[in-house]
């Protein structure tokens, strides 16, 4: 079960999609020049940072200049001359995804979730390893948390729930603006099924646009 706590209603929409039988290889060749193509779009059509997005950050306390939604610092990265980061199959959809949205997505290994999962905002003392960085806090932050804790926020996910090339139960949280139109959102969980589905295979076994 996936609950949206009272304290983000009013801020938050999250779209969410759980995806079973997914096989994740650390390169996936075919996405070489879907992803070329995503990133010279980006130079070309360079799209201002999205400004609901950094809204939302400022709803919570949050200056997204110094914490960055994760669909902000991948286009900042594309505008610079970088590439995406290379992770693997999985990851790299994901990514590909939330550079074109302009929305922050969470991905996680649904084997490492235990339990109903709740977006809600961190408490003090909240904290959690993260991926390929030191420790992340999340009091007061926009946060996933299971039965174990806290798991995940739009800027930077844990190594808990990490997704590697064992992962075959994916999560999926796009944390959209509360604004986000429906339409949009479906489109928006749409295309990401497909991408996995393509680049990934497996199935989905269900998605959810809080209301």
């Amino acid at each position: 079960m996936f609950i949206l706590s009272p304290e983000l209603a009013a801020i938050v929409r999250p779209a969410v999609l759980w995806w079973t039988g997914a096989t994740v290889v650390d390169r996936e060749p075919r996405l070489d020049r879907l992803l070329d193509a995503a990133e010279a779009h980006v130079r070309e059509n360079p799209p201002a940072e999205t400004q609901a997005v950094r809204a939302m950050y400022r709803r919570v306390g949050l200056d997204p200049t110094k914490t960055r939604p994760s669909n902000e610092a991948l286009l900042r990265r594309i505008r610079k001359g970088d590439h995406l980061p290379r992770v693997n199959s999985l990851v790299d959809v994901i990514n590909w995804c939330s550079v074109e949205c302009q929305l922050p997505y969470g991905l996680y290994d649904g084997s490492h979730v235990n339990g109903d999962v709740t977006l809600r905002l961190g408490r003090d003392g909240e904290e959690y390893a993260g991926i390929r960085k030191d420790v992340v806090h999340v009091a007061a932050r926009i946060t996933l948390a299971d039965r174990d804790g806290p798991f995940g926020n739009p800027t930077s996910d844990s190594a808990r729930t990490m997704v590697t090339t064992s992962t075959t139960e994916a999560l999926v949280v796009i944390f959209a603006p509360r604004d986000t139109e429906a339409a949009r959102l479906e489109h928006v969980l749409e295309t990401t099924a497909a991408r996995i589905a393509t680049i990934a295979g497996g199935s989905e076994v269900t998605r959810l646009i809080c209301a």
